[in-house]
């Protein structure tokens, strides 16, 4: 079959590659859609669930063991760490979004490349937003009117947090490299396994040492490394072309124009919410303490659009990579489905239930009375997340990530931000800042869902393919199968 003409690097990157997908990889260009999507959101929710824990363990723990003052500590913080963690995660999204495009086009060169620069991109990023995130913390506590008795707990915690966010950083970043080719499960088994350590290193840092809030922090990086490690394991072991030498230019300009404008829209979002954690702070440290158990009960509840949002974007990428616009549709259809049946289905069970679950973080009446009222004023809208969620992770799929960016910051940013301003001009107190997520939501669906109506999913004249030289690399591919016979 002209073996001649097949460069050594490309009949290796093949080979390699070929090998690690029969082991672990999924093809989502064929078969049951609904049952693609399901067995690969599964894992993702789940990780997306231990994920949740890290924060969640630290914020039961000092809420049990320290006080609400730790409590609030600890939840007030999650803006802030979200901004360096949204850009890390957007990311991870452009990588996820040209390995699956690559993937589906059987393009194993222009993949095998990306995961390169993938890699040797994220540890650069780990060292600048460790610098910055260990820079920004007094302003950021400061600009948030965070209280006296709040604010140095605060500080240590974020400090820790970011001297070790490089951990996160590599996680996330591996375990889109994988998922972005049907492998959501390992990542799944190495989350899982340092979710527990962190639970046990909670409560000896904190229970046994006395560490306090310190020990939570302490507890949650530690973990998140061991996770890191695992996973670059992985990457380094299951193929040769997965070794880190170099990066392609071309790769990183397609990496950076998909994941930039995601990682802009996540951190200035979360950056908007330090502004809306001040309208809270307002209402005195039992509030504060209150928004933060919320918190960590609604980031359970909309798993099931974020995992299923994350699906979709592997889905139609590796499908809009191969040509077939018309599944990926479907894949839409059925991801929006079933999103919005299990969203309903938790926000239902959170709402029975919310008293005795704000009770996991704190035995204090009024701290869960604010809790519970927050339940009440903002889960009743948690599946119009469904509709944003699902609809951006098909436009950052076909590579519009730039369309979800503009619409979300204008619905989660300018939007909140002049509805939480003109609101309490106007009076509106407690309610008015309960009601800001859920507008803003309500807003940005109605907006993804007239940009996904005019995208190249829905009009195929507009589309683009990434793979040009997908034929070419086919016939290579025949050619080294037939070899292998």
């Amino acid at each position: 079959m002209e073996l001649e003409q097949v460069s050594k690097e490309k009949e290796k990157v093949h080979r390699g590659i070929k090998r690690h997908i029969k082991r672990a990889d999924s093809d989502m260009t064929s078969g049951s859609i609904w049952r693609l999507l399901i067995t690969f959101a599964l894992p993702l929710a789940a990780g997306l669930l231990f994920q949740q824990l890290y924060n969640t363990v630290d914020t039961i723990v000092v809420g049990k063991f320290v006080g609400k003052e730790a409590l609030a500590a600890v939840g007030s913080t999650s803006s802030i760490i979200n901004m360096l963690v949204g850009l890390c995660s957007g990311l991870s999204m452009g990588a996820s979004v040209v390995i699956s495009q690559s993937y589906g086009a059987k393009d194993y060169v222009r993949l095998h490349d990306a995961v390169h620069t993938t890699i040797l991109v994220t540890i650069i990023m780990s060292v600048i937003a460790t610098g910055v995130g260990m820079a920004i913390v007094d302003p950021m506590l400061t600009m948030m009117s965070t209280p006296d008795d709040v604010f140095g707990a605060a500080h240590d915690y974020l400090t820790i947090y970011f001297a070790g966010i490089s951990g996160l950083f590599i996680y996330n970043m591996g375990s889109a490299i994988l998922r972005a080719v049907g492998d959501s499960r390992r990542p799944l088994y190495f989350l899982i396994f340092s979710a527990v350590l962190n639970v046990i290193l909670d409560l000896v840092f904190v229970i046994v040492f006395k560490m306090d809030i310190a020990g939570a922090a302490y507890a949650t990086i530690v973990s998140q490394f061991l996770s890191a490690a695992l996973v670059l394991f992985v990457l380094t072991r299951s193929a040769g072309p997965y070794a880190i030498h170099c990066i392609k230019g071309n790769i990183l300009k397609q990496v950076l124009s998909i994941g930039l404008p995601s990682g802009v829209q996540q951190g200035l979002t979360s950056f908007s919410n330090v502004f809306v954690q001040s309208y809270v702070n307002a209402f005195g440290s039992d509030c504060m303490a209150g928004w933060s158990s919320y918190n960590k009960l609604d980031v359970y509840a909309l798993v099931p659009a974020q995992s299923i949002a994350m699906a979709s974007t592997t889905f139609v990428g590796q499908n809009y990579g191969a040509s077939k616009l018309e599944r990926a549709r479907q894949g839409v259809k059925q991801a929006l489905i079933m999103s919005i049946s299990m969203t309903i289905f938790l926000c239902a069970l959170l709402l029975i239930f919310r008293d005795q679950l704000l009770t996991l973080f704190t035995n204090d009446s009024l701290v869960i009375q604010y809790g519970s009222r927050f339940i009440g004023m903002i889960a009743p809208f948690y599946f119009c997340t469904c509709f944003n969620q699902t609809f951006a992770g098909a436009m950052r799929g076909i590579g519009k990530a730039k369309v979800p960016m503009i619409v979300m910051l204008s619905s989660f940013v300018v939007f909140r931000q002049i509805f939480l301003y003109v609101g309490t001009k106007l009076g509106g107190g407690f309610v008015l800042v309960s009601l800001a997520y859920p507008m803003g939501w309500v807003v940005c669906s109605i907006a993804m869902y007239v940009c996904y109506k005019r995208s190249a999913l829905c009009h195929p004249e507009k589309a683009q393919f990434a793979a040009a030289d997908t034929a070419k690399d086919e016939n290579v591919e025949d050619a080294i199968e037939t070899a292998d016979e």
